[in-house]
């Protein structure tokens, strides 16, 4: 079997920074200290601040009074962050910077009269935040079909903005769609693609030809990870999401397997050296 390491792969910047903040208020923050939604979307990472006394939550009526409240790196609403506040919750901020870059742009578009369609995926917590933004004013759109229902006039003014995580070419053609249905569409100052995101797409999308096979390691909750076996595939290789070793799809292999390995930026590395060294070990 061939084994091949995907390059680049793996935790991005955001999810970096996020996990230190959550890691240095572990160590200097008496328990239990909260978080609202996943850290970020993957099991082995949630599993370890959860053993360490941190709690995940999806609700501040989860949360007591006063207490320490991280964000995910997924970002919040601004009535999230106006209710933690009046209840004198102590709130720390680890939303990526990217994503505060899109939930700027929809603030500022908003102010200025524009309608804004967020392509994005629907009951994504990054979503859900930045549309807290500018609730009146925009609309998410998370595939070509749901173009159709659009109806903006000729002389609206109109942008979009992206979740972060998408597949660059879903982005394009969903952006695509809409400019040709409305010649108004504005482009956003900054394209809100994740570039970490990109890349780690298009390695896949360069080093998964001529592979037998391509292994994810990422989450099934995990938007950029999904992300990754969709392009393998429609580069003509099977994908598959595998959390761990344990979900290694040993069917769909043989000893004369050529495998390319990545995983998402959510990923941890340990767990894709775990997934390297069994494979192999056998």
């Amino acid at each position: 079997m061939e084994v091949t390491l995907a390059d680049p792969r793996g935790f991005c910047s955001g999810v970096n920074r996020a996990i230190n903040i959550l890691e240095e208020l572990v160590q200097n923050v008496d328990p239990p200290v909260y978080a609202y939604h996943e850290i970020v979307h993957n099991a082995w990472v949630v599993g370890r601040f959860r053993r360490q006394g941190v709690v995940f939550v999806d609700s501040l009526d989860e949360v007591p009074d006063g207490a320490t409240l991280l964000f995910s790196a997924h970002g919040v609403s601004p009535q999230i962050r106006e209710e933690a506040a009046s209840r004198g919750i102590k709130t720390i901020d680890a939303t990526c910077p990217l994503v505060h870059i899109v939930h700027s742009q929809a603030r500022d578009f908003a102010a200025e009269g524009y309608k804004i369609v967020l392509i994005g995926k629907r009951d994504h917590d990054e979503t859900i935040g930045a549309l807290g933004e500018a609730p009146d004013d925009m609309v998410l759109v998370s595939s070509l079909e749901e173009i159709d229902a659009l109806d903006f006039s000729a002389d609206q003014k109109l942008t979009y903005l992206t979740q972060t995580t998408l597949s660059a070419t879903e982005a394009a053609e969903i952006i695509g769609a809409l400019r040709k249905k409305f010649p108004q569409l504005k482009s956003p100052k900054r394209e809100g693609l994740c570039d970490a995101t990109k890349r780690r797409q298009e390695a896949v999308r360069n080093q998964a030809p001529g592979r037998d096979v391509v292994l994810v390691v990422g989450s099934e909750n995990s938007s950029n990870s999904k992300r990754l076996a969709e392009v393998a595939e429609s580069v003509g290789v099977p994908a598959y999401l595998v959390n761990g070793v344990e979900d290694i799809p040993w069917s769909k292999l043989t000893p004369d397997s050529k495998v390319l390995l990545t995983a998402g930026a959510s990923a941890p590395e340990s767990v894709v050296q775990a997934c390297a060294q069994f494979l192999r070990d056998i």
